[in-house]
């Protein structure tokens, strides 16, 4: 059955031993990030801190902290999985045959069983309280920072042109107990909806933050959707089940109803403050800069809550298992707008957009720098620095092999494409904020058609009979396993 909350995962994880229950007493500045921090490296456990000073409620890490625990979260065996439900629903009737619109029809169907449901009650209501954040255990993570940070919340939104819901996750500071910063950029649609309220005259925007609620629900927010999907309904496509709302008590915004805590209030666009500095997933500190501030009106919560956070700074860490979640589950629909590729590779070194490895067919010439253009104009991955095209039967997973062909396939005046564009609004490298140069790197063998005239060399590779042989013997040579 699909997880509900953030507490039926951590329940599922104890019974798979996969979760560590931390009873010593430890402090929400600095101590319960360096403790996670050493465990996610480490490929540890999610933790759960049961005995936080001066909090209301235990802390929960490192709840995605691993492949194994994404797939769980999504209720997924293998995401493969997802392959044929996008199937499902993005089919459309080819020849105008009955059987093709009725499979149609069952796809659209299906659809609508994923669709949001709207609850008159809800777990994140049993308490109404006003607001004190710093009653809290919202976490400073490294001592740089500006203060205390929420670093996994779902700020719900919704767009007075189109009325579609949006839920996104932008880290917040604390200012006071009622007032945060909302650290949206330029590029991203919770910006989008506050300018589309200040078109309107009003720079007031509803808002409100859960905390918690399903698991893959705080996936989705952290997903490279369009503006027009919602992403509740997005969730309910990857946990096959519908995502339970429940209306807010101050606004019209529907919230996850299984969330821990929900804080209601409103961001002012006109009102800006300082937020950061920030230890961010690059691994630097973000610079600090001015943003709108977030108003609390009104907390929800559970009766018994957890506060689910997650901890950020140099890879490996949590936040890179979400990224390789969105490589596995977006590569289904990126093969239909480009046939041609294989597989691709987001190293957790460059921090979900700064580079990917491409393994693709080559069929003609400029096929190459079609692709890389392409991906460029997709999505976010305009913010891509790096792309790294190999061939077909090059395992893009295989970071050696990738390096081999890399430092041995390339001529750069002829393989080496720059491309001017954004970049996401993190980028320290740039001369210029949100602004610069990309690269392409075409690794692929090379051939006339590429004018390459010269004869290109074979792989080294032992023929099929002898690794079998050797392989069926093995344990003769003595040389261990």
């Amino acid at each position: 059955m699909p997880l509900r909350d953030m507490h039926e995962l951590a329940e599922a994880l104890e019974s798979r031993g996969e979760l560590r229950r931390i009873t010593a007493e430890v402090e929400r500045d600095l101590e319960i990030a360096e403790i996670t921090d050493r465990v996610s490296k480490r490929g540890g456990p999610a933790l759960l801190f049961e005995n936080v000073r001066g909090a209301c409620c235990p802390v929960l890490t490192n709840a995605f902290g691993s492949e194994e625990r994404m797939k769980l979260a999504l209720d997924l065996d293998d995401f493969g999985e997802i392959a044929s439900r996008y199937q499902s629903v993005l089919e459309m009737p080819r020849n105008g045959g009955l059987w093709h619109m009725l499979k149609a029809g069952a796809g659209l169907l299906q659809a609508a069983q994923w669709m949001p449901k709207t609850v008159s009650r809800a777990p994140c209501q049993e308490v109404i309280e006003e607001p004190d954040l710093d009653s809290l255990p919202i976490l400073k993570c490294w001592p740089l920072d500006g203060g205390r940070f929420v670093t996994l919340p779902l700020v719900v939104m919704r767009d007075p042109e189109s009325g579609v819901q949006n839920i996104g996750m932008y880290r917040m500071q604390v200012y006071d107990a009622k007032t945060t910063g909302m650290h949206w950029h330029p590029h991203k649609d919770g910006r989008r909806i506050a300018d589309a309220f200040q078109k309107q005259g009003s720079g007031r925007v509803p808002v409100c933050v859960a905390l918690g609620g399903e698991p893959a629900l705080v996936y989705a927010a952290t997903a490279p959707l369009p503006p027009f999907v919602d992403e509740a309904l997005f969730a309910g496509f990857l946990r096959n089940a519908p995502v339970e709302l429940v209306r807010a008590t101050t606004n019209d915004l529907l919230v996850p109803a299984n969330a821990d805590f929900i804080l209601e209030g409103y961001v002012d666009t006109d009102e800006l403050r300082v937020e950061g500095p920030f230890g961010d997933h690059t691994g630097y500190y973000s610079l600090a800069d001015r943003y709108p501030v977030f108003h609390v009106e009104r907390v929800t919560r559970r009766r018994s809550p957890f506060y689910p956070a997650t901890v950020v700074g140099r890879p490996p860490m949590e936040d890179g298992f979400l990224g390789k979640a969105t490589e596995r589950l977006f590569l289904p629909l990126m093969r239909m707008l480009f046939p041609e590729i294989v597989d691709i590779d987001f190293p957790l070194e460059g921090v979900f957009h700064n580079c990917v490895i491409v393994a693709m067919h080559k069929r003609y010439p400029g096929h190459v720098r079609k692709v890389l253009n392409g991906l460029w104009g997709l999505s976010q991955m305009m913010y891509t620095k790096l792309i790294v095209v190999v061939d077909a039967d090059v395992n893009p997973h295989e970071y050696s092999r990738v390096a081999w062909k890399v430092f041995n396939n390339i001529d750069a005046g002829r393989d080496v494409v720059l491309s001017e564009g954004p970049l996401d609004a993190l980028d320290h490298a740039s001369p210029r904020p949100l602004y610069g140069v990309r690269m392409g790197i075409d690794a692929t063998r090379k051939t006339p058609a590429d004018g390459h005239d010269r004869p290109w060399p074979d792989d080294i590779v032992m023929d099929g009979d002898t690794v079998k042989r050797v392989t069926e013997r093995w344990h003769e040579y003595g040389l261990g396993e």
